[in-house]
């Protein structure tokens, strides 16, 4: 029986427009297990214990989980950024991240590591793909230690930053921390572009911290943005093989339905209910 959670910005968009405890009743009346907010939208970098307190003993009342916290902060802000100031900006933003985090009673917070590019972001820099394996793994270092202080998991996730692009270099990179407060936060779809994810999570087993779901469809051997598309259903992801390979790793961690369809762009309008309400009942029959 998995934990099945909904993310925060089919239901309130990029701009934090809902309140945490708007988001924390939709997923209630989805049916769904727990909802994962997002740090500097749903949730202001400035907010408080007392109010991060509030907002737990809100889900509790609900039944609603938090075990996961995303931010779409770092792709702004790099912690492998050239700029040693971005750095240090990134690295504060994640450190009030990873306290928030712990002060919500959230397992796992989602955490893009570092790029070499931002292809839907042509005002960010290329850089090197040594340079970002160094950066980033010498910010993580520096944040493993409060990860660890805080009971929180880093969770890196696999998305499309041109940046460990297969298991075993993100074994490989997870492995170097010796920690347990370090793992992956796998998107089953991401990996679709050019492989498999059961593969994915055969090789990276228990470093898996938590999964996000959608679906992706391949086109021309690889595919654009616009393969994530509005349904669980329609795509190149093979269900039963990714509940054979998660069951080989006796996975029992939270499962996320992220919900972004670029298959709209140039006309993507989030928050839609209506989406939400589709996946959700996707999500609930296929798991």
């Amino acid at each position: 029986m998995y934990y099945k959670a909904i993310n925060y910005w089919v239901l309130g968009g990029f701009e934090g427009g809902k309140k945490p405890k708007e988001a924390i009743d939709d997923a209630s009346n989805l049916g769904l297990d727990g909802i994962e907010l997002t740090f500097g939208e749903a949730i202001p970098e400035s907010v408080s214990k007392a109010e991060c307190n509030e907002i737990k003993q809100y889900a509790e009342d609900k039944r609603i989980g938090l075990k996961t916290l995303a931010s779409g902060f770092f792709w702004g802000c790099s912690l492998s950024s050239s700029d040693g100031a971005e750095r240090k900006k990134a690295m504060t933003f994640a450190q009030k991240y990873l306290k928030a985090a712990a002060n919500l009673g959230v397992e796992t917070v989602l955490l893009i590591p570092g790029a070499v590019d931002v292809a839907w972001d042509d005002s960010r820099p290329v850089t090197p793909y040594q340079e970002v394996w160094d950066n980033a793994s010498n910010s993580l270092r520096n944040l493993v230690k409060l990860a660890e202080d805080l009971n929180v998991n880093i969770g890196i996730e696999n998305v499309w930053n041109k940046f460990l692009l297969s298991p075993i270099e993100m074994k490989i990179f997870l492995e170097q921390f010796n920690s347990s407060n370090i793992g992956s936060y796998f998107d089953v779809a991401n990996v679709l572009i050019n492989g498999y994810p059961e593969h994915w999570i055969d090789i990276l087993g228990n470093h898996i911290k938590a999964i996000h779901i959608k679906n992706f469809t391949r086109n021309d051997c690889g595919g654009v943005l616009h393969g994530f598309g509005e349904s669980l259903n329609d795509g190149d992801l093979n269900y039963d093989q990714l509940k054979k390979s998660l069951s080989g790793i006796h996975y029992k961690g939270p499962l996320t339905v992220e919900m972004i369809p670029f298959c709209r762009l140039p006309d993507l309008v989030l928050p839609d209910m209506e989406l939400a309400r589709k996946v959700s009942r996707e999500f609930l029959e296929l798991f």
